[in-house]
């Protein structure tokens, strides 16, 4: 319930931020441009945070709306601003146009009429005009909208209730205040008389402002001059304040000063397939505003990747129901995983239960600037990268991360979480010491390392191996008759690879469109207690048929062996040796 005061006093403090500022003369000059002046303020006020409190809701519940910028509402909120401008700069300026009628504008005519003759409409549209204005000027506001609201529908709506009575009062309060002072003045007795006309040129001006974007700088050259209108600061203070049960959070920082810090994160795009969400829907991280989202870039036959899932899994099943969210971006580094039905048979396999989304054409990959399988990527509340790490290793800094995120999140919304006292996952690492191997490609785009055959040649050759004992290491051999392609080496005849490796384990990203039996020879032997997941130890033989990665070696120690695969029938299509 702390939150619910701390929303109530955010909307008292909405009425000095930077961004309402300017604004206030409109308000104030509205409301006292005539008589009735209380009743006036009373409803520009109370159409304003009726505005606010019935934007926000639109926003959540269409997404119609969630799309459309900023900038938009902008536009729409100047451009009323400004014809209540012109209008009042100029009361007959309708009368004088005969293409209004013919232009059917005869809707503006009777707002801009009602509004010079004090209309109760006039009056409710120009403070509903600045609403979504004043919707984007507090700190308070955007937690409701992007947290408490989307989980707790009942609670966020009593809490946006909360800081819109707060708005009104002290828009109110600052409207009566004004007309007091103008009035005493006497100086708005005269309708047509010179305050009427600068109210005008004051709605013309601030119109433009709010069109242009300028409003922006001018927010930031206020703040930058006069530390007094920094409410944020306040705003951020009382939402730091937490109950003693909770773990203390320091340091979290507005949406603004994360702009100065972070980049936000880009949306997902271009994407293929969507695995492991409800009936295969699409997910957006704009859907997700209020979680925090763990992007993991992979693809299902790369060892390194493979090697961060059990991280992955259970870091989901830890922190799932404490608002993480994992989306493991599926981006192919082969043909095959192109293929949906591949995917989600890896997705299976591999016991991943978080969404999975399928990035074919790399349109989501470029949109992050990524350049590495595996890469993570930590957007928090707010929608800022607020860490990022390639490749494998450092589990404990990426899960502390992850914690001050949900840390953070809990804070904003007013819950308790012992995240930052938790203890990190235990899951046995791999031991990544003494790989002396490179990942070795068999395709002609990148067969760089092939001993007996030539770099970048594409087409049917056959070949034999050298004579003597002495393989070149790291590179491989073929026997036989293969068919080199861009991607893979596929064998028309039985034949043979042998490679000669430094490393503790082999894997093989191979497939076939029928089965294909090997035989798996370790310095010439069968390969019996080295063998590795997929080979039977009894026969040193593997099946090749799906298209993934099969681990053909496993060894506690590291040395240099070589490895004989002896490919007993045709259509293997071999595409890597990686390292383990």
């Amino acid at each position: 319930m702390a939150l619910l005061l701390v929303a109530f006093i955010a909307g008292l403090l909405t009425v000095l931020a930077p961004c309402t500022l300017p604004l206030l003369p409109v308000i104030i000059g509205g409301s006292v441009s005539g008589e009735s002046n209380l009743r006036r303020a009373i409803v520009i006020a109370s159409s304003l945070g009726a505005s606010v409190f019935l934007f926000t809701l639109l926003l959540k519940a269409s997404t119609l709306f969630i799309n459309i910028p900023q900038s938009a509402w902008n536009i729409v909120s100047g451009g009323l601003l400004i014809i209540f401008g012109i209008v009042t700069l100029f009361p007959t300026i309708w009368d004088k146009f005969g293409f209004v009628g013919k232009l059917n504008l005869s809707g503006n005519k009777l707002l801009a009429q009602g509004y010079t003759r004090q209309s109760l409409v006039g009056d409710i549209i120009m403070g509903a005009a600045l609403g979504p204005v004043f919707s984007s000027c507090s700190p308070t506001y955007f937690i409701v909208l992007a947290t408490v609201l989307p989980v707790h529908p009942a609670e966020g709506i009593i809490y946006l209730l909360a800081y819109c009575i707060g708005l009104i009062l002290s828009l109110l309060a600052v409207s009566v205040v004004g007309q007091k002072i103008v009035t005493a003045l006497g100086i708005a007795s005269d309708p047509r008389g010179w305050f009427k006309r600068t109210i005008g040129a004051l709605f013309l001006i601030i119109g433009l402002i709010i069109i242009s974007g300028y409003s922006t700088q001018l927010e930031s050259s206020i703040l930058s001059h006069s530390g007094m209108f920094d409410v944020t600061q306040i705003e951020q203070r009382l939402l730091g304040t937490k109950d003693s049960g909770d773990t203390q959070m320091l340091g979290i920082l507005t949406p603004e000063e994360k702009a100065t810090q972070y980049q936000k994160a880009p949306e997902l795009a271009g994407i293929d397939g969507y695995i492991n969400t409800i009936d295969g829907q699409p997910i957006t991280l704009a859907s997700l505003k209020g979680k925090v989202v763990l992007i993991d870039f992979w693809t299902y036959s790369c060892i390194n990747c493979l090697r961060t899932l059990p991280y992955l899994n259970a870091w989901y099943e830890k922190y799932k129901n404490q608002g993480l969210v994992i989306i493991g971006v599926h981006t192919p580094e082969f043909a095959f995983e192109h293929v949906t039905q591949n995917v989600k048979d890896a997705v299976v396999r591999l016991g991943i239960t978080y969404p999975v989304v399928q990035d074919n054409e790399y349109a989501t990959w470029n949109a992050f600037g990524n350049e590495f399988w595996p890469n993570e990527y930590l957007v928090d509340i707010d929608g800022y990268i607020v860490h990022d790490h390639a490749g494998e290793g450092e589990y404990d800094v990426t899960e502390k991360a992850i914690q001050q995120a949900l840390a953070e999140r809990a804070s904003r919304m007013g819950t308790t979480t012992s995240v930052l006292s938790d203890s990190t996952v235990t899951v046995p690492e791999a031991d990544l010491s003494g790989i002396n191997s490179p990942e070795t490609y068999f395709g002609y785009n990148r067969n760089q390392y092939f001993a007996n055959g030539t770099y970048g040649q594409s087409g049917t050759h056959t070949y034999t191996m050298p004579t003597g004992p002495t393989l070149i290491p790291n590179y491989f051999y073929l026997s036989g008759t293969w068919d080199i392609e861009a991607e893979y080496a596929q064998n028309t005849t039985a034949g043979s690879i042998e490679y000669n490796y430094n490393s503790h384990d082999i894997y093989f990203v191979a497939s076939a469109d029928n089965p294909v039996t090997i035989e798996v020879l370790r310095d010439g032997k069968p390969v019996g207690n080295f063998a590795g997941a997929d080979v039977d130890p009894k026969t040193s033989t593997a099946v090749i048929k799906e298209n993934r990665l099969y681990k053909l070696i496993h060894d506690t120690n590291t040395g240099s062996h070589t490895i004989e695969i002896r490919v007993l029938n045709a259509g293997l299509k071999a595409y890597t040796f990686t390292f383990g």
